[in-house]
């Protein structure tokens, strides 16, 4: 029992310490939808990336439905030296976003999203990073891809 308390006590200070404060998250979702009069879906996925005074985040939703397709793409990045950029290209079939920022001295963020609607496929991923100095970085990848055919 002790030990337990112990262990429980270094893990507080190492925590409230700001000791590897860095984290990077994300979530992925889609669906198909079948009816009498069509078919749609949806994909989408979503991340961030945090370390020290940095943070970095992107999005990135495609949808179809009967002869329409749609997409967005999106990043912010605050804290330090920041970058953010998204595009679609002009035939609305693949869209990037890119969010980094930096404080220096080892202090990083940073998230990508790619969405595309190719061949009956629709697909979002997203790669969220962030790194503080003392540490490896930390990594989160997530997607999700569904067929419209």
């Amino acid at each position: 029992m002790l030990k337990h308390y112990l262990l429980a006590g270094a893990t507080a200070i190492l925590l409230t310490s700001g000791a590897y404060a860095q984290s990077a998250s994300g979530v992925a979702t889609g669906g198909v939808s079948h009816s009498p009069s069509g078919s749609g879906a949806s994909v989408g996925s979503a991340g961030s990336g945090a370390a020290g005074g940095t943070s970095a985040s992107t999005v990135g939703t495609a949808g179809t439905s009967g002869g329409s397709s749609s997409m967005g793409v999106g990043g912010s990045a605050a804290g330090g030296k920041v970058q953010s950029q998204s595009k679609i290209n002009p035939t609305g079939t693949n869209g990037h976003a890119r969010a980094m920022a930096n404080e220096g001295g080892g202090e990083w963020s940073k998230s990508m999203t790619h969405t595309k609607n190719h061949k009956g496929e629709l697909s979002s991923t997203t790669k969220s990073m962030s790194h503080e100095p003392g540490g490896p970085p930390v990594k989160s990848t997530v997607g999700s891809s569904v067929g419209t055919r």
